[in-house]
């Protein structure tokens, strides 16, 4: 019954999954350990450099938000390629913007005379920009070089801002360029930046006009953004962009980037609702992990943007658990941080309301306060003492800042609604099973829910089974499951499934073999009869056999339906194999023992003969030389031919035909060499006697 556990779990658990996603109003603070162990894995470092300036300054941007030390990997070669930048002529203003943004996190120390050449060619580029992006790019540059402490010549701050601002829209987007082109949200971004970046550079007052203009364009530009169910809000570039893709995450990160750099700097404040700047945050944290390193840092920036903003800093209400069980008596817990879990400023929690799933918009709860546990930093309500049964709700939370400076400087949400499950152990009782007539008398056995049974049972067509149980929740109210089923296995395999149906008081099922004898294909037999009663909320759910039930059904028609085929058991191939019985093939017939000697006698025959012939010829040593060298070359010939005999009768023992052969290459060379001296030498005394 393990396995039809399982089973059973693994259906109330995807039961439960659904449900909460359904209304998934809850997000969390990102996870530091795993946004570094992903910012890692995404930024790699190869040849000593995450690849060009501009990647490379996005990765350090990113270790440094999330405190990771790996400047010192890179710094070397990198600095180089900022000082062969700032070094070249033909370096566009875009290369010395990244090469400059990188410098600001390394500290390469280019040369002085490479930062004027470049604050003059951003100065040139601001004055004759064709464009918004190289206009943001050279008024950024020349801001890098301000903030390092460098000289950087006052610019034209009212010419520039209303060359900007020429390029704004009335929905609060911007265009590329003056000479026309779709605007765009992504531009919105750039301009702010941009917008920001002239304020910063400028040494006079602003003109309050142009700035509140400004600040009425980004209004408005809230009054395009998009939004899910969940609360979360995004802004998307539905425009083309023939150079580069702009999805809604980079788009959002864009003008969050623009509107925290403005923010900064213009004097005032923003008129955007907290609920906004929560919602953009809650978009970014829905995204969880990105999967590339460019999304990876088109979050982290804004989340870091939106962490240090003017705009109000986002808090995020959570919780660390969305099910709590009346049994253990959990808590319900809240959190309240920033977007990197930083502790909040002093506040209250408020559950306005618990809404029952079933309830018709009737509270189970109103109003409630959270205690602050201080030594954790989470709100607590204790739910078991509420009176609350077991289910799914939607709980409505609301946050109050205790601080006026507060209000001014965090962006709190409006309600939040997160759904939880409350679990509990379900009573169990009145199990009865029994076999009916047709005229519906019969008799039934008491079942123990909370243990499996063995019932035994027998029946016919004519007769009817019935199964029936009273179910209630923790505070003894009657409760519906998700998951409530009669099974009838066959002991062929083939199984039914029916839905056990009830009301308020009880649950009974009653199944006429009569007319189920064709949807049970006429199998006559023995059938196995389970019960499963589950739920997301029960913490007593189950899947137990009741007993066995011995059908006699009628012989089943010529043109009634055949049982499906049963589907093999996937684990039967990791089973024992059947055995092989291998056929070698029969020995060939041998010859007789003393025919096989005779023929291995043969064999030394040739040798006898070599002997013989040795013998005849009166073979001696009185050739042999007497000089020490010419004698060490015969001595050597001679071992050089008995290895090779030795050789042969390694060959014919033990070593193969290619082993043999490589011996005998280096063996044949000796010889040749050794023999060869050995011979002129005789040659030479064969040739001073005959003169002699």
């Amino acid at each position: 019954m393990a396995g039809g556990k399982r089973f059973l779990g693994a259906i109330c658990l995807i039961s439960l999954c659904l449900s909460v996603i359904g209304l998934a109003g809850s997000v969390t603070p990102i996870d530091l350990d795993l946004h570094r162990s992903a910012a890692l894995e995404a930024f790699v470092v190869s040849d000593g450099s995450f690849g060009g300036l501009q990647e490379t300054y996005e990765a350090l941007w990113v270790f440094q938000i999330l405190g990771i030390d790996q400047v010192t990997d890179v710094k070397r070669k990198t600095c180089l390629s900022v000082v062969d930048r700032l070094s070249s002529s033909s370096s566009s203003v875009a290369d010395l913007y990244h090469a400059f943004r990188v410098n600001s996190i390394l500290k390469c120390e280019p040369d002085t005379n490479k930062i004027k050449d470049a604050s003059s060619k951003f100065q040139t580029a601001v004055g004759e920009a064709t464009s918004l992006e190289n206009l943001h790019q050279a008024i950024l540059g020349l801001l890098i070089l301000k903030e390092e402490g460098f000289s950087v010549a006052p610019v034209n701050v009212d010419g520039i801002l209303d060359s900007i601002k020429s390029l704004s829209q009335r929905d609060g987007r911007w265009r590329y360029n003056p000479t026309g082109g779709e605007a765009s949200v992504y531009a919105t971004g750039i301009a702010l930046e941009a917008l920001a970046g002239v304020i910063s550079l400028s040494t006079d007052e602003i003109d309050k006009s142009k700035v509140s203009s400004v600040k009425r364009d980004i209004v408005k530009l809230f009054d395009i953004i998009e939004s899910y169910d969940d609360g979360a809000l995004f802004f998307s570039a539905k425009e083309l962009d023939i150079k580069e893709y702009r999805g809604p995450l980079s788009t959002t990160a864009a003008v969050i980037r623009g509107m925290s750099k403005y923010a900064a700097v213009a004097p005032g404040q923003l008129d955007i609702p907290g609920e906004k700047i929560v919602g953009l945050a809650k978009f970014l944290l829905s995204v969880g992990v990105p999967g590339s390193a460019k999304d990876l840092y088109y979050q982290i920036d804004s989340l870091s943007n939106l962490e240090t903003s003017r705009l109000g800093v986002p808090l995020i209400l959570s919780l660390p658990a969305s099910d709590l069980s009346l049994t253990s008596k959990d808590l319900l817990k809240v959190k309240v941080t920033t977007v990197f879990g930083s502790k909040a400023p002093p506040l209250t929690v408020i559950l306005v309301r618990a809404l029952d799933s079933n309830s018709k918009n009737v509270p189970a709860l109103e109003n409630k306060d959270l205690r602050f546990d201080s030594d954790n930093s989470v709100y607590y309500l204790d739910f078991a003492s509420l009176n609350v049964d077991v289910g799914k709700y939607y709980l409505s939370f609301k946050i109050l800042l205790h601080e006026s400076e507060s209000e001014s400087n965090f962006a709190t949400p409006g309600i939040v609604q997160v759904p939880v499950v409350i679990t509990g152990i379900f009573e169990i009782d009145g199990g009865e099973i029994g076999v009916l007539e047709a005229d519906g008398t019969g008799t039934s056995k008491t079942l123990d829910l909370t243990q499996e049974n063995d019932v035994a049972l027998s029946a016919s067509h004519l007769q009817r089974l019935i199964l029936a149980f009273r179910l209630s929740s923790p505070l003894g109210q009657p409760f519906d499951p998700q998951q409530n089923f009669l099974k009838l296995r066959h002991e062929s395999g083939v199984e039914h499934v029916f839905l056990v149906g009830g009301d308020d008081k009880q649950y009974k099922i009653v199944l006429d073999f009569l007319g189920l004898a064709d949807k049970l294909y006429y199998l006559s037999g023995s059938y196995r009869i389970q019960l499963g009663v589950g739920d997301a909320a029960m913490e007593n759910s189950f899947l137990w056999s009741v007993g066995q039930l011995a059908l006699e059904l009628p012989k089943a028609p010529e043109k009634a339906a055949r049982p499906p085929a049963q589907p093999a058991d996937p684990y039967s191939r990791f089973g024992p194999a059947a055995e092989i019985a291998h056929i070698f093939r029969a020995p060939e017939k041998r010859p007789p023992e003393q025919l096989s000697l005779a023929f291995s006698a043969l064999t030394l025959v040739p040798l006898l003969v070599f002997l013989f012939g040795l013998l005849r010829l009166g073979a001696n040593l009185k050739g042999f030389p007497a000089s020490p060298t010419p004698a060490l070359f015969a001595v050597l010939f001679h071992v050089g031919l008995g290895a090779v005999l030795a050789l042969y009768a390694l060959f014919w023992l033990k070593l193969d035909l290619f082993t043999a052969l490589k011996a005998l290459v280096f063996l044949g060379g000796f010889l040749v060499l050794v023999g060869h001296r050995a011979l002129a030498h005789l040659a030479s005394t064969s040739a001073k006697l005959k003169s002699s």
